[in-house]
């Protein structure tokens, strides 16, 4: 890993496999998307976990993009109008996407196909763009990249 992790404003998670850090401006719906992604997992049964909320630590180890949380706020997450709760985590952790909330106001209908961001200097990762206001995130998510969360039980 590199020595000095970027500190990114966002909120990062694990459901399955799949690595997600949720990016965006304050108050646009980041940690409310998140945990509602790790409690839509929690229903179908899925392995999810926090990885860090507010302050994410992102390195690069080897072609991996690496988030890791700081010490002194592992496990909580901060839900916007409900408060601070505490919940399980999983530090550190390996990220495939990033999630932007959107605000369908303003939003553009079809957002452009390859779409990436750059959460650091020399760290990127594909971009889903998300409505802020979606009722089931992660079925959106998983139906957007569903190699990332390859079925428990493939049939045969």
């Amino acid at each position: 890993m590199s020595d000095r992790p970027a500190n990114v404003h966002g909120t990062a998670i694990v459901v399955g496999t799949a690595g997600l850090i949720f990016v965006g401006p304050s108050g646009s719906g980041k940690s409310s998307l998140a945990f509602a992604c790790l409690a839509e997992a929690r229903a179908l049964r899925l392995s999810a976990a926090l990885v860090a909320d507010d302050q994410v630590l992102v390195s690069m180890d080897g072609p991996d993009v690496v988030a890791d949380c700081p010490p002194a706020i592992a496990g909580l997450i901060e839900v916007r109008g409900t408060g601070i709760l505490t919940l399980p985590y999983r530090a550190p952790a390996v990220l495939h996407y990033a999630v932007a909330p959107v605000d369908l106001a303003h939003a553009e209908r079809l957002p452009p196909e390859g779409e990436r961001i750059d959460l650091a200097e020399g760290i990127s990762l594909p971009l889903i763009r998300l409505s802020s206001s979606v009722r089931h995130p992660l079925a959106v998510i998983m139906a957007k990249i569903p190699r990332a969360f390859p079925p428990a039980n493939p049939q045969v």
